[in-house]
Order: C-alpha cells, then sequence, then structure tokens
C-alpha cells in the first residue's frame, strides 16, 4: 500500500480508530473521504481538516450504500484505497432479549462492509493498483463472552478478508486485514479508560509503521495481538479464552 497520494475512503470514521486513521492518511498527503451516520460530527471534522471529505452515510442501509457508492466512484475517479471501519459492538444476554442487537450487528458489521465492496468493486479493478482493508479484531481469533455476535462477526470478516484476497491475487486488487486488540476507544462503555486496553496513539503510530513496509503484511496486527491471534497455533486457546473472559 503506498503511503500516500491515494484516495482513501474510510467509513467510520468520526471518531476512535477510524477519525485517528483518517487523520494520520490526510497527514501524508493522501485524499481521506470519511463516512459517518453524524451530518454535523462529520461538518466539525471537516473543518478542522481542510481538505478533508465528509458524506454521512449508514453502512446498515443497503440502499444507501448503493447510491452512495455510485456517487463517490463518479466524483473521486482516482478513488483507490477503501477500508471497511464502520462497526458496532454491543454486550449481549443471550437468556434475554436479544436478537434485535444480534441483527444489527451482522448488518452492520458484517454486511455493511460486504455490500460496499460489491458496489465499488468494478471501480477497484479499474484502477492500476488499489486497497481493501477490512477491520476485524482480536476477537475474531479468541471470542469475548459478552459479545458473542461482535465476535462472531469479526470472525467471519477475517475468514472472508482470506477468500477476497485469494480471489483477487491475480489483479491489482490488494486485500489487508487490521485486526485491532483492544484499544482505548469509546467503542463500548470503559473501553477509553480501561488500563489493560492499548492507548490509541500508540496504536496508530504501529499501524502505520506496519502500513509503511514494503510488502505490507496481510495481516495487519501489532505485537499486542499476538495474544489473540497466536494462541490456537501456540496450544493455549482454552488458557487464553478462559483468561480473557474471567473464567
Amino acid at each position: 500500500m503506498q503511503n500516500s497520494g491515494n484516495t482513501i475512503l474510510l467509513t467510520g470514521g468520526t471518531s476512535g480508530i477510524g477519525l485517528a486513521l483518517a487523520q494520520r492518511f490526510h497527514t501524508a498527503g493522501n485524499t481521506v473521504i470519511i463516512t459517518g451516520r453524524r451530518a454535523a460530527l462529520l461538518d466539525q471534522i471537516t473543518a478542522d481538516h481542510p481538505g478533508m471529505i465528509g458524506h454521512p452515510l449508514d453502512v446498515a442501509d443497503a440502499e444507501a450504500v448503493r447510491a452512495f457508492s455510485a456517487r463517490i466512484a463518479a466524483d473521486h475517479p482516482a478513488l483507490n484505497v477503501v477500508i471497511h471501519n464502520a462497526g458496532i459492538m454491543v454486550a449481549e444476554d443471550v437468556t434475554g432479549d436479544f436478537l434485535d442487537t444480534a441483527e444489527a450487528t451482522v448488518v452492520t458489521n458484517l454486511l455493511g462492509p460486504i455490500r460496499l465492496t460489491a458496489a465499488l468493486m468494478p471501480h477497484l479493478l479499474e484502477q492500476p493498483r488499489a486497497t481493501i482493508m477490512t477491520v476485524s479484531s482480536g476477537l475474531a481469533f479468541v471470542p469475548l463472552v459478552r459479545t458473542p455476535t461482535y465476535s462472531a462477526t469479526k470472525a467471519a470478516i477475517h475468514s472472508w478478508s482470506q477468500s477476497l484476497r485469494a480471489q483477487l491475487r491475480d489483479t491489482g486488487v490488494e486485500v489487508l486485514e487490521l485486526a485491532p486488540p483492544a484499544v482505548q476507544t469509546d467503542l463500548m462503555p470503559g473501553h477509553a479508560t480501561d488500563p489493560n486496553a492499548m492507548p490509541l496513539a500508540d496504536f496508530i503510530d504501529e499501524v502505520m509503521g506496519i502500513l509503511g513496509q514494503d510488502p505490507t503484511p496481510p495481516l495487519v496486527g501489532v505485537k499486542r495481538l499476538d495474544f489473540l491471534s497466536k494462541a490456537e497455533a501456540e496450544g493455549r486457546y482454552d488458557q487464553t479464552f478462559a483468561r480473557l473472559n474471567g473464567l
């Protein structure tokens, strides 16, 4: 992935990891387009970062995704990088009324990236070089019991990214997977102040260093990810699952 000169579409760019990545890519000399559901917040961010572009988008709305994709490809013909960062993480009690939460999580975290990729694929295939970067999670490798559907969607994104990469291997489209460990953001209540989570600035610094490698590794994982991503291969899955979930 080139460090600069890209036109980057980044979903879920109004807070947390998405906003931090958008700021770093913008500073590095890329045209950055961010999306989010809150138009006022998009306006504030783009005002604070002249040259950054904001578009309201709910990735859970299939028709909105199709219409947005057609418009963004027409308005930005140089678009060559898509980062699927939008996602929700909500605790679920499966002994109670959890179905609405589970369905919303699947639509946002899994169908959202699939739909947007499908809509933009013809455009990306026309580019000399293009990148699709999915965002999974350390929980793709070892689930967090209190967020079962979130963990499952991230495992699905991990699997889907591998298949997407293999199918596109003979094209100009590379597929990267960013898999964050626990990071200090507002993704869930308490995460931003969790002393066991990785500070956001440290995470972004390490990620940008990995993305600057040539070639860029398919799995963009900081060192802290190893605790989860290597648990099964290193024969400590059961212990890691128990430790992660306080069992």
